[in-house]
C-alpha cells in the first residue's frame, strides 16, 4: 500500500514545458526595463531632493562664482626699454591675463577639440562625461575625467585638487553657477587663463612666452595645437621633462581632434603634423634675461610696492636696460674672463649707465649666472669692492676745489707719512716702483702716480674728499669720524671699498659737467589693467662739481699724452677718433681691477677678479683685466652714435707753464699750455728760476755783489714743500725725502748753491722810487726803498736832507713825501738781523733839474724842511703756495 501512494506520487509531479527562447529574451528585456525605471524614478526623486536638500547644504560652504574672476596672483612683468620681456616675478604661478580677441582662434578651437568638444552647448557638465567618470570610481578606485572647460576651471581657481566625489559634487554645482553667471566666451576666456601649461606657467600667455618666447597671438596653428594639449599633463607633455618628445603623440591627437570637429581641413592637418618635428622651443629658462639686473629691479619694487604687490599684482614694469647692449656686455664678460683664467682670474662684472640721466643701460654681475662653482648668482656690480687707483679722480677733484690746478707741483719722491694711532708708518709706493721727482697734476692722475695722490690727499683733508665722494654718489664712504679712522691717507688708493654701480656713477659727473648721477633703473610701472602707476622722467640729478672743475678731471683722464709714461702711447685706453675719459685701478694685493670711463654718452665700469677674494696672478692696467672687457663695451655702446669731446666751458682759460714747475712760462724755458678755471693761473715760478752766482767761485751772489756787477745768471729748480702732516715744529718728512732724492741726481741745475759769496758786505739798499738824480717832481711824491740781504732785513731809515722821516721795521719801505721847490738829498740805511749796513744817497729836483743851482741873493734862505709823514702799515704777508 505505501509503495503504492509513493509510486502514485511521483506520476503526478509537476515537470514544466520547456517555453519558446524568444518568449524568455522578451521576459529579460521587460524586467530590464522595469529596473531602469525604477532607476530612473529614484534618480529623478534623488535629484529633486538634492535640488532642494542636498545640493544647496554642499553649496551653502562653497566659494562664491564671483572668485572666478580672478583679482590677484598675477606675475609681474619686468621688460627692456623697447618692451622685450626680461622675466616674469610671481609667487608660486607665473600667470599673464590676456583678453579673448588676443587669442588665436586656432587655439581656442584646439583646446575646445581636445577638452571639451560640446563646450557650447552643454550647461556646465556633460552626463555622458560624468557618467563615464562615475564608472571609474568603481574601475580604478576615483575620480577622474568627465570634466568640462568650465569643472576645470572650477577646479582650477576655487578647489582643489584633490580626486574625491565631494569634490566632484562642488565642482558640479559650482560649474552650473557659473554657466549662469558668465557667457561661453566669458568662460572659455577664463579658462585659457587659468589652464596649467608646466613647470610654473599658468594660462596661455604665460605659456607662449615660456616655450616660445612671445606673446600668446604670434601662435601658428602647430603651435596653438601644442598649446592646447598640455594641460591634460604639462609635467609629461613639456619639451622639458624626462621625455622631451612626448608632446609630439599628443599635438597629432589635438590635431586629429580639431579636424575631425571640422575646425582644420585634412591639408591643414598633414601639414601642421608636417612641422611638428621642426618645432623650436626656447633653452630651459631662457626667459630669464639679464638675471642680476631683473633681481635688483625686483628689491627696488619690493621696497617700494610690497613683496605680494610684485609677485600677485600683475604688474609691468619698464625698465631703462637696453637687452642687446646687455647681451653683448655678458657676451664679452664671459668670451673675455675664459682667456685669463690661467691667471686666476675666474669673474667679471661690467655696467654701462646713461651720464646724463643715470639710466642703467647693462648690468652684468658675474661672467654667468648659471654657474654655482664661484656663486654666479652674486651681482658684483653692486658688492663692495677696493677700488684702487679707479678713485684717484675723486682726490683731484677735491683738489681743483680748494684751488689746486692741473699744473700744480708735487715730489714724487719717497716719502714717509703717519700711520695714526698704534699704526706704523705709511711708505706708499708707485705701481712701477718707480720715483719721478717733480710732477704735475695732469701727469700725476694720468699715469696715476701713487705717491703724488697721497700727498694731494693729505693736503686736501681726508674729510674734504670723503665728502666728495659721498656728495657724487658713493654711499659707502659717508664721511664720518669712523670711516676717516678706517682709511686714512690709504683712501686715495682704494683703501674704501665701493660699489662698481656707484663709482661708475660717479665717473659719470665728470663727463656730464659736474651733475650727480644716481643709477635709474625704472622708467614706469604699470597695474594689471594698463594704468599708469608711477613713470619716471629722466634727468640731471643735483650739481656737485662745477662745470669747470668736472671739464678738468675729465679733460686730465682723456689726455692719451698725460698717461704715456706708464702705459704707453697705443694702450687698450686710447681709442682713436673718441675722447673718452677713463682711469683704472688696481689693489696692490691684486684682487681687484677696475677700469672705469667713457664720455658725455656713456659711461662703463669694469670689474674683475674673485668672488672669494683671491688674489690674481698677475695683471697689468690697461692692457690685461678689466680694460680688454671696458674697452669692447664702450665701443659696443658708443656704436653709431658721435664723438661730442669734452667742450670748454665758460670759466676756463688757457695758460702757458713751464714744463716743470707748472708756473707761468718765462724766460724761453719749454713750455706747454693748460686750462686753467679763471682766477687760479699761477704767478711767477718760484721754482725753475735764475739765480744770480758770484763768477769767482759759482756760490749765491750778495745785494752787493749784484749791485757792484760781480754775478751771473744760472739756471736752477728750487723744489720745497711744506709737511701738512707734520707735528708743530716736528720734521718735515716731505722735504726730507725732497732732499734724499737731490743726493741722487746727476743734474746741477737740481741742485743750487746755498751759501752766499763771502767777498763783501751782504747788505744792499737802493731806491726804487725816485732814481737817483730824478728832475723836476711834484711837491708831493712817494719814496719806495728796496732793502736785500742773505738775511731778514731787521730796519730800514730813511732821511731827507739829513734829517731822519721814517724807521721801517717790515715791508713796503714806502714814504710820502712833502717837498718845496729845490734839490734834496734822500739817504736810505739798511741793517740785517747780524748787524751788517749798507746806505744809499741820491740827489733829486722838486720842480727844477736835480743839479739846479739858485743864484745867490743877500737874504738868507732857510733850508726848507721835510714834512714827516707817519710810517704807513704794512701790507700782510703774501702767501707762498
Amino acid at each position: 500500500m505505501a509503495n503504492w501512494k509513493r509510486t502514485l506520487r511521483r506520476k503526478r509531479k509537476f515537470i514544466p514545458r520547456r517555453r519558446p527562447v524568444h518568449y524568455t529574451h522578451k521576459l529579460k528585456r521587460s524586467r530590464r526595463i522595469v529596473a531602469i525605471a525604477k532607476l530612473a524614478f529614484l534618480g529623478v526623486v534623488g535629484l529633486f531632493v538634492a535640488s532642494f536638500i542636498i545640493f544647496p547644504i554642499f553649496a551653502f560652504g562653497l566659494p562664491s562664482p564671483d572668485k572666478i574672476i580672478r583679482r590677484e596672483g598675477f606675475s609681474t612683468k619686468i621688460l627692456d626699454r623697447n618692451g622685450e620681456i626680461l622675466y616674469d616675478i610671481f609667487a608660486e604661478q607665473k600667470r599673464t591675463p590676456v583678453p579673448l580677441d588676443r587669442v588665436p582662434l586656432f587655439l581656442q578651437q584646439a583646446t575646445i577639440a581636445i577638452e571639451d568638444k560640446n563646450f557650447y552647448k552643454h550647461q556646465g557638465f556633460d552626463p555622458f562625461g560624468m557618467f563615464r567618470g562615475l564608472t571609474r570610481i568603481v574601475t580604478r578606485g576615483r575620480v577622474q575625467g568627465g570634466s568640462t572647460l568650465t569643472q576645470q576651471l572650477v577646479k582650477n581657481v576655487l578647489l582643489t585638487p584633490e580626486r574625491t566625489i565631494w569634490r566632484k559634487i562642488k565642482e558640479f554645482i559650482l560649474a552650473v553657477q557659473i554657466e549662469r553667471k558668465y557667457t561661453k566666451d566669458e568662460i572659455l576666456q577664463m579658462y585659457l587663463n587659468e589652464a596649467p601649461y608646466g613647470g610654473v606657467s599658468w594660462g596661455v600667455e604665460a605659456a607662449a612666452e615660456t616655450y616660445f618666447g612671445k606673446e600668446v597671438g604670434e601662435m601658428s596653428l602647430v603651435e596653438s595645437a601644442f598649446l592646447a594639449g598640455l594641460p591634460q599633463r604639462p609635467s609629461v607633455y613639456s619639451p622639458y621633462s624626462s621625455e622631451p618628445k612626448a608632446y609630439i603623440g599628443r599635438t597629432q591627437g589635438v590635431l586629429r581632434r580639431m579636424r575631425e570637429d571640422d575646425y582644420i581641413t585634412k591639408e591643414q592637418e598633414l601639414e601642421a603634423r608636417g612641422k611638428l618635428e621642426e618645432l623650436e622651443f626656447q633653452e630651459r629658462g631662457a626667459t630669464f634675461k639679464a638675471p642680476h639686473f631683473v633681481q635688483y629691479v625686483q628689491k627696488i619694487l619690493e621696497d617700494r610696492y610690497g613683496e605680494r604687490a610684485v609677485e600677485q599684482g600683475g604688474l609691468r614694469v619698464t625698465t631703462t636696460l637696453d637687452l642687446e647692449l646687455q647681451d653683448k656686455a655678458q657676451d664679452i664678460v664671459t668670451g673675455e674672463i675664459a682667456k685669463v683664467e690661467s691667471l686666476d682670474i675666474t669673474n667679471g662684472a661690467a655696467v654701462v649707465l646713461d651720464p646724463q640721466t643715470g639710466e642703467i643701460l647693462a648690468m652684468v654681475g658675474s661672467k654667468d649666472f648659471s654657474d654655482p662653482d664661484y656663486d654666479g648668482q652674486v651681482n658684483v656690480t653692486l658688492a663692495l669692492r677696493q677700488p684702487g687707483s679707479a678713485i684717484k679722480p675723486v682726490t683731484y677733484a677735491t683738489a681743483l676745489k680748494e684751488g689746486y690746478t692741473a699744473s700744480t707741483l708735487i715730489m714724487d719722491v719717497e716719502t714717509s707719512f703717519p700711520g695714526g694711532a698704534a699704526r706704523p708708518e705709511y711708505k706708499p709706493v708707485n705701481y712701477d716702483g718707480k720715483f719721478r721727482g717733480p710732477v704735475q697734476v695732469r701727469y700725476a692722475l694720468g699715469n696715476s702716480i701713487n705717491l703724488v695722490a697721497v700727498k694731494m690727499l693729505a693736503l686736501v683733508g681726508v674729510k674734504d674728499t670723503l665728502e666728495t665722494a659721498y656728495e657724487l654718489g658713493m654711499t659707502s664712504l659717508k664721511p664720518t669720524q669712523e670711516t676717516i679712522n678706517r682709511v686714512g691717507l690709504s683712501l686715495t688708493l682704494g683703501g674704501g671699498e665701493v660699489r662698481l654701480l656707484e663709482l661708475t656713477g660717479a665717473f659719470g659727473a665728470f663727463t656730464n659737467g659736474g651733475f650727480r648721477v644716481d643709477p635709474l633703473a625704472i622708467l614706469k610701472v604699470e597695474d594689471k589693467d594698463g594704468k599708469i602707476i608711477e613713470e619716471i622722467r629722466p634727468k640731471k640729478g643735483k650739481r656737485v662739481l662745477t662745470e669747470g672743475q668736472a671739464f678738468l678731471i675729465a679733460d686730465i683722464l682723456s689726455d692719451n699724452s698725460a698717461r704715456t709714461d706708464v702705459f704707453g702711447p697705443n694702450s687698450l685706453l686710447n681709442i682713436p677718433g673718441r675722447k673718452i675719459a677713463v682711469k683704472t685701478g688696481t689693489t696692490n694685493d691684486k684682487r681687484d681691477n677696475w677700469t672705469v670711463g667713457g664720455d658725455s654718452q656713456r659711461v662703463v665700469g669694469v670689474w674683475v677678479g674673485n668672488n672669494d677674494n683671491s688674489p690674481m696672478k698677475r695683471v697689468a692696467s690697461g692692457v690685461t683685466g678689466a680694460s680688454p672687457i671696458w674697452r669692447r663695451v664702450i665701443l659696443e655702446a658708443l656704436s653709431g652714435k658721435p664723438n661730442p669731446g669734452f667742450e670748454v666751458p665758460n670759466g676756463i682759460v688757457t695758460v702757458a707753464v713751464d714744463t716743470v714747475s707748472g708756473y707761468a712760462a718765462h724766460d724761453g724755458y719749454p713750455s706747454r699750455t693748460e686750462f686753467f678755471i679763471k682766477g687760479t693761473e699761477p704767478r711767477e715760478d718760484p721754482v725753475h728760476v735764475k739765480l744770480k752766482v758770484c763768477k769767482t767761485d759759482g756760490k749765491l751772489a750778495t745785494p752787493s755783489d749784484v749791485a757792484s756787477g760781480n754775478y751771473e745768471e744760472k739756471e736752477f729748480f728750487l723744489f720745497k714743500e711744506e709737511d701738512p702732516t707734520a707735528a708743530p715744529g716736528g720734521l718735515n718728512r716731505w722735504q726730507e725725502g725732497i732732499l734724499n732724492w737731490l743726493t741722487n741726481q746727476g743734474d746741477s741745475r737740481y741742485n743750487p748753491p746755498t751759501d752766499y759769496c763771502g767777498t763783501q758786505n751782504p747788505v744792499n739798499v737802493e731806491f726804487s722810487e725816485p732814481t737817483d738824480r730824478t728832475s723836476n717832481l711834484s711837491n708831493n711824491f712817494k719814496i719806495k726803498v728796496r732793502a736785500d740781504s742773505t738775511t731778514d732785513i731787521s730796519n730800514v731809515v730813511l732821511e731827507i736832507d739829513g734829517s731822519t722821516v721814517a724807521t721801517f721795521t717790515s715791508l713796503p719801505y714806502e714814504y710820502s713825501a712833502s717837498l718845496i721847490k729845490g734839490v734834496h738829498e734822500l739817504r736810505a740805511i739798511a741793517t740785517d738781523k747780524n748787524g751788517n749796513k749798507s746806505d744809499r744817497k741820491i740827489a733829486v729836483g722838486v720842480q727844477v733839474p736835480w743839479d739846479y743851482f739858485p743864484t745867490p741873493t743877500p737874504t738868507n734862505t732857510p733850508t726848507p724842511t721835510p714834512s714827516p709823514t707817519p710810517a704807513p702799515s704794512p701790507n700782510p704777508t703774501i702767501p707762498t703756495p
